[in-house]
């Protein structure tokens, strides 16, 4: 079964979900993102947060009939805000992984996972081995699961974590990298930016479990079942009723709950 059939099949439990009296009360909901990883999410001209998950998260708000507040936070103290009640729900593109399992509760996938390599084209690597790119200099985001991989896998290779994406582009795009590790949709999109148009994808997608996780999911905090019960609702029925594959179609020509 696909993640999309599964997710149509919730639809009837979306409903009952959004009957239930036990579901979360507030007429409010904070919602936390990065702002710093385009096209999902990042400031506009007009200083506004805007991109993929910005629209998933309001069209999630509308459903619920709420009002929806932002929160930007740096991804390295993403989960830490969350746990302090700085917002209710991460989204920002996270990896549903074991490892954060144990400090938060996911809701479903709203997007497929996989991670790619992407290097200069000057460095003409073709094998992405550990043993091939020992020595080399390969770059990620700090505190995301391409760098938990890199520093596991390649521990010949030297390893630079960047405060955001936009930085790991910047030092590959000037030659001070000689790779990077990236989450498969944003690198193909900046891949045919001009300046990610020095640089290709090599080798396979990452797809193992252990770093790419088993999908894309909101997070909340471990006791908030409730939130979480509500936002699978939402999600099944903007899936259900096309407003998902609306904001999909917005942003990328694959779609993002099966990477076709």
């Amino acid at each position: 079964m696909t993640m999309l059939s599964h997710l149509k099949k919730l639809t009837a439990i979306a409903v009952t979900l959004l009957a239930s009296s036990t579901i979360w009360a507030q007429s409010t909901i904070r919602l936390g993102t990065e702002g710093a990883y385009p096209p999902f999410n990042y400031y506009d001209s007009n200083g506004q947060l805007a991109g993929f998950d910005i629209d998933i998260g309001n069209a999630l708000c509308e459903q619920m009939g709420v009002n929806c507040v932002w929160v930007a936070q740096d991804w390295d103290g993403i989960i830490p805000a969350l746990m302090a009640g700085r917002y209710d729900v991460i989204l920002a593109s996270m990896f549903i992984t074991d490892r954060r399992m144990e400090q938060v509760s996911f809701t479903d996938p709203y997007q497929a996972s996989a991670m790619t390599f992407v290097g200069h084209k000057s460095a003409n690597i073709t094998d992405v081995s550990p043993a091939a790119l020992a020595g080399k200099t390969i770059g990620a985001q700090g505190s995301t699961t391409q760098g938990d991989f890199l520093e596991a896998q390649y521990p010949d290779s030297t390893i630079r974590l960047y405060p955001t994406q936009d930085a790991v582009n910047l030092d590959l795009a000037n030659g001070r990298l000689d790779l990077q590790a990236g989450d498969i949709i944003p690198m193909v999109e900046w891949l045919q930016t001009q300046e990610g148009s020095c640089c290709e994808r090599v080798g396979e997608l990452i797809t193992d479990p252990e770093y790419v996780g088993y999908g894309v999911g909101m997070a909340v905090r471990k006791n908030d079942d409730a939130l979480r019960e509500r936002l699978n609702a939402a999600l099944a029925a903007i899936i259900e009723n096309g407003v998902y594959d609306e904001i999909n179609n917005r942003y990328f020509d694959v779609n993002l709950l099966t990477l076709e």
